[in-house]
C-alpha cells in the first residue's frame, strides 16, 4: 500500500491535538501510538473515531478486555522458546532501566491500541460493534498518566544510520505496512538490542504455530471489541460525508489490524525475556466522581 503519512505529537494541531491528549489521558500513557498517529492522518476521521470510542476507552469494561487480550498474549508465548536477547544484548545497568521502561509502556498501550483499531475497523465494514448501554452507566477508570511511567523515546522512521535503516526496512517488510511499528522505533535507542532481539523474532514469525496464534488473538480482538458497553456510531458513509476518503481510511485501518496480532507476539516473548518484569504493571484506578457529575460530562 501507498506510504501513509502520520501526524507527530509536535506537529498536530485543533482536533488532532486535542484528541492527542485525552488519548494520553484516557488510555494513561506518556505518548501517542504509530497507528494512532497514521489514523490522525485524516483529521475529520481521527476526530469522529474519539468521539466515538471515547466513551468505551474510559471504561472499567475497556480495561478488562485489553488486559483479557494481553493475558492471552503472554499465554499463547509463554511455553515457546526464551527468546535470549535481553541476556545476549550488550547494555549496560542503566540502559536496561530504560529500555525496561520501554517494554512496560508498549505492553499497557498496545493491547488497548489493538481492541481500538479492531472495533474501528469493523464499524467502518458496517458491523454493530458495541452493546446497547446508556451512555455513562458503566464504570469508568480515573485519568491520568502514572508517574512511574517512562516517557516515550522514538528514533526517527528514516534513521541516518544506516544499518538501522535496513533493519527498519526488513521488519515493515516481514510486519506488514503501515509503517515501522512504534515498539521497534523505541527499542531502537538501543540498537544492539534491536537487533538481537529481531534476528531471533523473525524466524519464529514463519512458523505455523505462530500464525494460528495470531489467528486466535485477532479473532479474541474482535469478540472483545463486540463486546464493549457502548455501541461504536461510525461508518464509511459518515467518514465520507466528513470529507475524507472512507476507502483509503478502511484500508489503512486493515493493515493496522493485520499485523497487530503478529506485533503483540513479538512484544510477548521480549517482555517475558526480561527477568522478574511485572505482567499488567499499571492497572487503573475506579473514577471516583457523583453521579451529577458524569451526568454533566455527557451534555
Amino acid at each position: 500500500m501507498a506510504r501513509v503519512r502520520q501526524v507527530s505529537e509536535h506537529g498536530a494541531e485543533g482536533g488532532v491535538e486535542r484528541v492527542y491528549h485525552e488519548l494520553r489521558q484516557t488510555l494513561r500513557v506518556t505518548g501517542v501510538d504509530v497507528s494512532l498517529r497514521t489514523w490522525a492522518a485524516y483529521p475529520r476521521f481521527f476526530v469522529a473515531m474519539w468521539e466515538a470510542m471515547g466513551p468505551n476507552v474510559e471504561t472499567r469494561a475497556f480495561e478488562e478486555a485489553a488486559l483479557g487480550l494481553w493475558q492471552e498474549v503472554l499465554d499463547s508465548t509463554v511455553q515457546w522458546e526464551v527468546l535470549g536477547a535481553w541476556n545476549a544484548a550488550k547494555l549496560g545497568k542503566s540502559q536496561r532501566f530504560h529500555a525496561r521502561g520501554a517494554l512496560e509502556l508498549c505492553e499497557a498501550m498496545h493491547p488497548r491500541v489493538l481492541l481500538m483499531v479492531s472495533a474501528v475497523r469493523m464499524a467502518l465494514e458496517g458491523q454493530l460493534v458495541g452493546q446497547a448501554d446508556a451512555l455513562g452507566t458503566s464504570e469508568r477508570l480515573e485519568r491520568g498518566i502514572p508517574s512511574r511511567m517512562a516517557a516515550m523515546e522514538w528514533v526517527v522512521e528514516k534513521p541516518a544510520d544506516p544499518a538501522l535503516r535496513s533493519l527498519f526496512a526488513d521488519i515493515v517488510k516481514t510486519v506488514g505496512p503501515p509503517g515501522v511499528p512504534g515498539e521497534y522505533r523505541a527499542l531502537a535507542c538501543w540498537p544492539s538490542y534491536l537487533e538481537t532481539a529481531w534476528r531471533r523474532l523473525k524466524p519464529r514469525m514463519k512458523d505455523e504455530d505462530f500464525q494460528q496464534a495470531a489467528d486466535r488473538l485477532l479473532e479474541s480482538a474482535r469478540r472483545r471489541a463486540r463486546g464493549l458497553p457502548y455501541p461504536v456510531a461510525l461508518s464509511r458513509e459518515r467518514v465520507a460525508a466528513l470529507g475524507e476518503n472512507a476507502d483509503a481510511v478502511l484500508k489503512v485501518t486493515q493493515a493496522l489490524e493485520r499485523r497487530s496480532p503478529a506485533l503483540l507476539l513479538n512484544l510477548s516473548r521480549m517482555v517475558q525475556d526480561v527477568p522478574d518484569m511485572l505482567r499488567q504493571p499499571m492497572p487503573g484506578a475506579s473514577r471516583l466522581v457523583p453521579d451529577w457529575v458524569a451526568a454533566e460530562e455527557l451534555r
